[in-house]
């Protein structure tokens, strides 16, 4: 865990959720894997020559852009794929409930979060497989609001699903802390917006995070 800032006066939690509230590097990777998968069979190549246009990509990328990671969604609209076309594959190919278990521990740490603070999650998922993940862990009643791919079309790091976020929970930007796993998509705007950040190596980092924020 890396706590890049914590406000003073904190009232709202933004948290990823994959690879955030769960720990889990199969379904992780099968998320990616099943979209490169379709993609390679409309493009009419193998799922091997269509994983290394991708790394390729994102390599590419951050090269030339100081380091940076690049989402699958804004990564694939470079091949003709379009944010909309993400989202239902994204619907129909994902099943979190074939990788993902209820997490006893998670759930209790949320209980006592949810008595001070307004929760919810920003993903670059659709709402509907972020939901289900949500549901399969345990913690979908914590979170009333998912500000999914599908909620503003755009992907982290835009700014649209995080202003959604602050619309959703009446929040101002100053009294939040947005957690993820990945700074440059989940954090760094966020920190650029005026909000606090976490900056967490798996679900295991959340268990005790009430204690941080006292």
């Amino acid at each position: 865990m890396k706590i890049h800032k914590i406000p003073q006066n904190v009232t709202t939690l933004i948290f990823d959720i994959d690879s955030t509230l769960y720990t889990n590097d199969d379904y992780a990777y099968e998320q990616v894997d099943c979209q490169v998968r379709e993609f390679a069979r409309i493009r009419n190549m193998s799922a091997d020559e269509a994983r290394t246009l991708v790394r390729d990509f994102r390599k590419d990328f951050a090269e030339k852009n100081g380091g940076k990671k690049i989402s699958l969604g804004n990564l694939l609209t470079n091949f003709g794929i379009s944010i909309e076309q993400s989202v239902q594959w994204r619907n129909e190919l994902m099943r979190p409930e074939d990788f993902l278990v209820r997490d006893e521990n998670l759930i209790s740490e949320l209980k006592i979060l949810s008595k001070k603070y307004k929760l919810i999650c920003v993903t670059n998922n659709p709402v509907k497989p972020a939901r289900k993940t949500l549901d399969v862990i345990g913690i979908s009643d914590f979170f009333e609001h998912i500000v999914g791919l599908d909620t503003c079309y755009k992907s982290k790091p835009a700014i649209e699903p995080f202003e959604k976020a602050l619309e959703l929970t009446n929040s101002d930007v100053q009294n939040c802390i947005a957690i993820g796993d990945r700074f440059d998509l989940d954090v760094q705007l966020p920190l650029q917006m005026g909000m606090g950040g976490i900056e967490v190596s798996g679900v295991e980092d959340l268990y005790d995070l009430h204690t941080l924020l006292k």
